[in-house]
């Protein structure tokens, strides 16, 4: 078993079974599936959000396999991925409760409760009107770099996010955004995984991800540009514009065709994708 509470939990926990308290945790559930469960709870005034494993059995282990899907059996990879972008200086969640009980991987109960990130938005949504209403060019160009440069740590760290689209980076708002003064938090890592080095498929897994995500809102050829510049720079280095394009082309052709196949599979089932 593995067990790790921080205040609050760990007093409000303090001679109880954490998997029992964290089953009796109330408040808006935002997902429950057979196997997994996740909720906003408030503790002593303060927003926090809960996911709770189960297991999810071996019979969708085996069709998870089959398919090539790599199965979500816990709430380890979200833990591990928050410690390792904590460590390399990405801002993301802040876990104050994680436990795991258990060596079925079938059957394996754990759970995970982070602070909330609150106020924010998300870049999709943030970013809806922006085809029609371009954004003041200075605070667009600022968030791109730093997406560029999230991911280019991320990646750098070995993670690889498996969910890479803009809805999961949010802007924080508790102060007035601009292009000189903003935080953005990645979010949404349960999916995650965390190696010490991230194979080449999987990072462009993520980069294929995110440039579906915003096919729709209106980026030029410059801001794409200034995306792949900021990236490779902080995942391999400072190196000529011209010589990464060089290098990455057979990357750059994937990801154009992956990112219209997935728009095409969106056009024909929309929010079933």
């Amino acid at each position: 078993m593995k067990l790790h509470l921080a205040e609050p939990f760990k007093s409000l926990w303090a001679g109880r079974d954490a998997f029992a308290a964290v089953e009796a945790l109330q408040g808006q559930v935002y997902r429950e599936l057979e196997g997994r469960r996740t909720l906003r709870t408030e503790v002593a005034g303060r927003g926090y959000f809960v996911k709770i494993h189960r297991g999810i059995g071996w019979g969708e282990i085996i069709k998870n396999l089959l398919t090539a899907k790599l199965p979500v059996l816990g709430a380890r990879q979200e833990w591990e991925a928050i410690q390792r972008l904590t460590e390399v200086g990405v801002a993301t969640m802040t876990a104050v409760a994680y436990g795991e009980r258990g060596r079925n991987p079938a059957a394996q109960h754990s759970f995970i409760v982070t602070e909330e990130l609150a106020p924010t938005t998300d870049l999709e949504q943030l970013s809806l009107n922006w085809a029609q209403q371009p954004p003041e060019p200075r605070l667009k160009w600022a968030l791109i770099n730093e997406v560029a440069s999230m991911v280019g740590s991320m990646h750098r760290a070995g993670v690889n996010h498996r969910d890479c689209y803009i809805c999961h980076f949010l802007l924080h708002t508790d102060k007035p955004v601009t292009a000189d003064d903003f935080r953005l938090s990645v979010i949404d890592l349960h999916r995650a995984q965390v190696r010490s080095q991230l194979p080449m498929r999987w990072r462009n897994k993520d980069l294929a991800a995110l440039y579906f995500s915003v096919l729709d809102i209106g980026l030029t050829r410059r801001d794409k540009l200034r995306f792949l510049r900021r990236y490779f720079a902080v995942l391999n280095g400072q190196q000529p514009l011209r010589q990464t394009l060089s290098a990455e082309r057979p990357l750059l052709v994937w990801l154009e065709r992956k990112a219209d196949a997935l728009y095409a599979r969106k056009q024909r089932y929309g929010d079933a994708l």
